[in-house]
């Protein structure tokens, strides 16, 4: 992946979750109180998730474990199974967790030794900013419902939360083009 492609893709993701939010769309809100929970939301992202981590365990070199490759992958394909069952609450979010963690790879990569191109660090700084709070996230969902309790408490706040996301979204998408 081209370095400005793995800049452009977060920062259209941003303006996209953030310019309803300043818009003020009823809709986009009523979607994002239900998320936590919502069914289509799991079986989507934690699916997807739980694919891309399977693809990535089967692919695993023999440095990295591939000798017990199918064992692993059995193993998490059970996991990931039984977690629609055991472990259902939240499960979107762990889900989105899940996306976060393996698209954080590929990005990084593309801005791995690119030392002449300081405005990396926008991209950089993001990516790690989404892992750590994914890993957070990730341990305890219910701080998403929370957070978007918190957010639609008051009017303001989700437009000017929406607002710095989207800012945020065009900073990265102008700076893709600048490599």
């Amino acid at each position: 992946m081209s370095l400005t492609l793995a800049t452009l893709l977060p920062g259209l993701l941003l303006l996209v979750l953030g310019l309803p939010l300043v818009l003020g769309h009823s809709g986009y809100a009523a979607v994002l109180k239900a998320f936590p929970r919502s069914p289509l939301a799991t079986y989507v992202l934690f699916s997807t998730g739980a694919a891309w981590f399977l693809y990535g365990i089967w692919h695993l070199s023999p440095a990295d474990f591939g000798e017990y490759r199918k064992i692993l992958f059995f193993a998490f394909a059970a996991i990931a199974a039984l977690s629609f069952k055991c472990v259902p609450d939240f499960l979107a979010v762990r889900g989105g967790c899940v996306l976060v963690l393996m698209a954080a790879m590929p990005l990084l990569d593309a801005a791995y030794m690119e030392y002449d191109k300081p405005q990396r660090l926008l991209l950089v700084s993001f990516v790690y900013l989404a892992l750590a709070l994914a890993v957070w996230l990730g341990a305890q969902p219910w701080r998403m419902r929370d957070f978007l309790s918190w957010l639609f408490a008051r009017p303001g706040r989700a437009r000017l939360v929406g607002s710095a996301v989207a800012a945020y979204g065009a900073v990265l998408s102008v700076v893709a083009f600048s490599y």
